[in-house]
């Protein structure tokens, strides 16, 4: 039972480390945010910074004690968990020859594919999302959004 015990505690080790690191790399890439002192007395550095002291100081503590964590995973979560993030790259890839709602329609379809949902509903959940999020951002928040084939 120890050794299961040593097990879950290096992979929570080796999570935290991942997240440590992340967190000093934001923190240097905030603090090397260029801005005009006369827009804003503390300028948009602090908020990238704040956010990577922050979870700087959760890891280490976290380090310390990491506690149980589940083992790795492998098989058929492991293909699963994996291919969120390639969707994600293929779709950020495909942003701008297919556009926003394109992109974001393979995305959120094929994420609800791959977690288990019936390849129709993924499609009416990824239409959904696809709408909602063009709205927000080019309606709402007025953000320019490639249009791709669509434009």
């Amino acid at each position: 039972m120890t050794d299961n015990n040593d097990t879950s505690q290096r992979i929570g080790r080796f999570g935290g480390l991942a997240l440590l690191a992340l967190a000093i790399v934001f923190g240097i890439g905030g603090s090397r945010i260029e801005y005009a002192f006369s827009s804003d007395p503390l300028g948009p550095r602090v908020v990238p910074v704040m956010l990577a002291v922050i979870l700087a100081l959760l890891c280490l503590i976290y380090l310390r004690n990491p506690g149980k964590s589940e083992g790795f995973p492998s098989g058929q979560l492991l293909l699963r968990i994996l291919a969120v993030p390639a969707l994600m790259l293929v779709s950020v890839l495909l942003m701008e020859p297919l556009g926003f709602a394109a992109s974001i329609l393979l995305l959120t379809t094929g994420v609800g594919w791959i977690f288990g949902a019936p390849l129709r509903l993924a499609v009416i959940g990824g239409v959904c999302q696809a709408l909602l999020w063009w709205f927000v951002f080019a309606y709402l928040l007025d953000v320019y959004l490639p249009s791709g084939l669509f434009g």
